[in-house]
C-alpha cells in the first residue's frame, strides 16, 4: 500500500510531554511541514510536574493547575513555530520519582493509567487524523522517566491496533499506519561526534560528562536506520525550543554546540525503523521511503 498521488502526506509524532517534541526530532517535524507534509505532534501529558529548568525563568507557578497552563500557552508557541498541529491526550504528568526506593507514583497520573485505556484517545487520534507514518520512543522511554516509557507503549498499541476493526469500537473507522519510528536524537554516535569536532575546534564540548555518565552504566546503543537530514531547520527547532521558556535555557545545554559546526558534522535527526508494513531499503533518509508512490528508498 502506498499513498496516493493526490493524498497529501500525514505524520503523527507522538511525545511524552509539552518540550519533547522540541527536543527529539523537530527538525524532522519542521522540515516536512514546510515540504507540505501535514503533521501532527501529540502529546499525552501536561507536564503538570515538570520543575522550572531554566534559571533565568524566575518564579514559576506554585500548583499543578497553574503550570499545566503555562506548559499549554508554551506548547502554543511551540507548534507555531515548528509549523506543526498539536493535540493533548489530556493525561496527568507522572513526575520523575526519585529516592531510593523510589516513591510511588502519583494516584490518576499517566504513569498508573492501564495501557489500553490510555491508547484509546490515541487510537481514535490515528483514525481520525490517518497519519502515513509515526514516530514515538522506544521501549526503555530513551530515559527511564514513566511517561516515556508509558508513552512507548501506549503509542505502540495504537500502531498495532488502529487498523483492526474488531479492537477500539466506537472510535472511528479503521487506519492501517504504514510505519512505526523510534527517536534516537541522543545516541553515543552523535554525542561523541560533536563532542570530538568540538575538541577539535578548541571549544568546549557539553557532552564530555554525559558520555562517561552513560558509558559507565554500559546503556546499550539501539540500531538507527533513517538519517533525516535537518540542517536547514535548526533554526525552526531552537525557536521551538526557545518557546518553553520555562524549560529550556537559552545560555544552556541545547545550545552549546556552533550550529555551521553541528551542520557539517551532524546534520541529521536519527530514527529506528521499528515496524514496517510497506517495502523499502535500509538505510532511509525520509520517514516517508516506500510510502510515496513509486519510492523505495
Amino acid at each position: 500500500m502506498t499513498a496516493q498521488p493526490s493524498e497529501p502526506l500525514r505524520l503523527m509524532a507522538v511525545h511524552a510531554h509539552p518540550d519533547d517534541e522540541s527536543s527529539k526530532g523537530a527538525g524532522t517535524t519542521a522540515r516536512y511541514a514546510a515540504e507540505g507534509v501535514d503533521v501532527l505532534v501529540v502529546t499525552c501529558t501536561g507536564g503538570e510536574r515538570g520543575d522550572i529548568l531554566n534559571p533565568s525563568f524566575g518564579p514559576g507557578p506554585t500548583s499543578i493547575e497553574g503550570t499545566h497552563e503555562l506548559r499549554r500557552s508554551e506548547m502554543l508557541r511551540a507548534a507555531e513555530a515548528l509549523g506543526v498541529r498539536q493535540e493533548w491526550l489530556g493525561f496527568v504528568d507522572s513526575g520523575l520519582p526519585e529516592g531510593d526506593p523510589l516513591p510511588p507514583l502519583p494516584d490518576g497520573c499517566f504513569g498508573l493509567v492501564p495501557v489500553e485505556t490510555a491508547a484509546r484517545p490515541l487510537v481514535e487520534l490515528v483514525r481520525a487524523f490517518r497519519p502515513h507514518v509515526m514516530t514515538t520512543y522506544d521501549p526503555s522511554g530513551g530515559y527511564p522517566h514513566p511517561d516515556h516509557i508509558m508513552c512507548h507503549k501506549v503509542a505502540y498499541e495504537a500502531f498495532c491496533a488502529a487498523g483492526d476493526p474488531s479492537r477500539y469500537s466506537g472510535t472511528g473507522a479503521p487506519w492501517e499506519v504504514m510505519k512505526l519510528y523510534y527517536n534516537h536524537d541522543f545516541s553515543m554516535r552523535k554525542m561523541r561526534t560533536i563532542h570530538e569536532a568540538m575538541a577539535d575546534a578548541g571549544l568546549e564540548s557539553p557532552f564530555g560528562d554525559w558520555i562517561e555518565s552513560r558509558e559507565a552504566k554500559e546503556i546499550p546503543e539501539r540500531r538507527a536506520t533513517t538519517r533525516v537530514d535537518v540542517s536547514a531547520y535548526f533554526a525552526q527547532r531552537d525557536g521551538a525550543l526557545v518557546a518553553h521558556a520555562s524549560q529550556i535555557d537559552p545560555a544552556g545545554f541545547f545550545f552549546a554546540v556552533p550550529r555551521d559546526l553541528e551542520a557539517e558534522v551532524w546534520p541529521w535527526e536519527e530514527y529506528e525503523l521499528a515496524e514496517s508494513r510497506v517495502e523499502t531499503s535500509l538505510p532511509e533518509t525520509d520517514l516517508f521511503a516506500g510510502v510515496r508512490t513509486g519510492e523505495q528508498a
